[in-house]
């Protein structure tokens, strides 16, 4: 697991990640992942449901909350809100660069306690 980006003491981005990387994540003690990008953006991206199946059996939450731009939906927003709410421990939220979770991170800071 490369490029991890630590945002405050329990929630991180990171760039694509594959169903291969959990056990990696897992390592590193991550509890939830949040998925912000959407499937299908691009060739060769693994799809949601492959990364889910594969973090579920780690017994790792997730979350996918899909934003096609860099300006954050409500549903996204409040998604964000609920996952950091209900995800007991570290939170790895993806994208394909890791710019669109970072810019969701920032988005909820003023509308919840979330960074605490």
């Amino acid at each position: 697991m490369q490029n991890v980006k630590k945002l405050s003491a329990h929630f991180s981005v990171t760039p694509q990640i594959a169903p291969g990387d959990i056990p990696a994540i897992r390592a590193a003690g991550f509890k939830g992942i949040i998925c912000n990008r959407p499937d299908g953006e691009a060739e060769g991206q693994p799809a949601w449901r492959d990364i889910e199946a594969a973090a579920r059996k780690a017994g790792i939450e997730t979350r996918f909350l899909p934003m096609t731009g860099p300006v954050p939906t409500d549903q996204a927003l409040a998604g964000l809100i609920r996952a950091v709410e209900e995800i007991d421990g570290a939170i790895l939220a993806f994208c394909r660069t890791g710019t669109r979770s970072e810019i969701l991170w920032n988005a909820v800071q003023p509308l919840s306690r979330a960074a605490e």
